[in-house]
């Protein structure tokens, strides 16, 4: 089976030693993405929601990167430092996915890197 790292520069660098993603047999493995704009490398500022939307930019960046799209998306794993914004969670996914939805689990954290309030890792697969 082929391995593939995945890279680009629409979505920030990893802040580790780990790649944006791995493709490997037609499945795309993502790293969590935080709300990182990716020119200037900083939380983007409007709290929560405006985090969000940002993680979900960043991994739509890596998934075209890998010939795919958001919508390719069968997992995510949502880590928020606040139980409390699951509705507003609820919210942006709304604005930005489409049925059929992928699978998604959401875990309360203690802390995530860069003081961010949400991190959403993915594993997308072609159509």
């Amino acid at each position: 089976m082929t391995r593939k790292t995945i890279q680009t520069d629409h979505a920030p660098a990893a802040i580790g030693p780990y790649a944006q993603a791995v493709l490997s047999g037609g499945v795309l493995y993502c790293s969590g993405q935080i709300g990182l704009d990716p020119a200037t490398g900083e939380l983007v500022p409007g709290g929560f929601e405006a985090e969000a939307r940002q993680v979900l930019a960043n991994l739509t960046a890596v998934a075209e990167q890998a010939g795919l799209v958001l919508g390719d998306a069968v997992r995510l794993t949502v880590y928020v430092t606040n139980l409390a914004d699951f509705p507003k969670l609820n919210s942006v996914f709304a604005e930005v996915l489409v049925a059929p939805y992928p699978a998604r689990a959401t875990v309360e954290v203690s802390a995530l890197p860069r003081g961010a309030q949400v991190e959403i890792d993915m594993v997308a697969a072609r159509g």
